[in-house]
This record gives C-alpha cells, sequence and structure tokens, in this order.
C-alpha cells in the first residue's frame, strides 16, 4: 500500500491533508484493514470544538468498535455526510472519498509533531 506522501499520520492510524489552515481527516489504509467491514461511523457535527489526541468519533466494525483520535485540534467545518448512508466507503477509499472531517487548525505547527508517510509505513511495519 503507499500512503499519500503529502498526508501526515499518527500512532492512532488517522491521517491529516492540509489545504490552509485546514485539515482533512481520515483514518488509514492499515486502519480499516484491522477493523475489517465498517458498518457505521459517527462523526462530529460542523462546528464542535476537537482537541489533538482525543475522541472526535467512533468506527464501527463487524468485528469492533474503534476510536477516532483527532491528529490536530480545531474546528470541525465540514463532516463527510457520504459516511452515514455507505460506512463501507471507509474500506473502498480510506485516503480519498471516504475522509471523515476537516477541521480548521487553531494551530497549524501541531502539523510538526505528526509522522510522514515514510515514518507511518516503518511505524506499521510495511
Amino acid at each position: 500500500m503507499n500512503y499519500p506522501e503529502n498526508y501526515r499520520y499518527t500512532k492512532e492510524h488517522e491521517w491529516v491533508s492540509m489545504d490552509g489552515d485546514v485539515g482533512t481527516v481520515g483514518i488509514t489504509f492499515h486502519a480499516q484493514s484491522e477493523l475489517g467491514d465498517i458498518v457505521y461511523v459517527d462523526m462530529p457535527t460542523p462546528g464542535a470544538a476537537v482537541t489533538a489526541g482525543e475522541s472526535l468519533g467512533s468506527v464501527e466494525s463487524v468485528k469492533a468498535v474503534s476510536e477516532i483520535y483527532s491528529p490536530v485540534s480545531g474546528e470541525v467545518v465540514e463532516a463527510n455526510e457520504t459516511l452515514k448512508d455507505a460506512p463501507e466507503k471507509l474500506n473502498d477509499d480510506p485516503h480519498g472519498e471516504a475522509w471523515l472531517v476537516k477541521i480548521r487548525l487553531s494551530d497549524k505547527s501541531q502539523i510538526q509533531d505528526l509522522m510522514d508517510a515514510s515514518k507511518y509505513q516503518a511505524y506499521i511495519g510495511e
């Protein structure tokens, strides 16, 4: 699996890609493969404040419920409504169409604390 080079990754298997001061957040291919078939996604609503390292929602698979941890702090500006009706998209395209939320960062320097693609792949042993 190729992990996008321009994304940043967490040890909890979330990714964030930046566009100005807004970060798009999702779970990694590794995370969805560990979870198995995803059946439900719980996400915050726009306007919610999130804190780096704290839960912003959860993903439910046939195997387990797994917390999603925010890689950055800020305000949720958009949630991916598609996943409410089609949570299985997370299994199909976790680094693309199946992003979870967009967050306006309160501190863009937090990105520096996250792993780049090569460090993340070493971390998961790929």
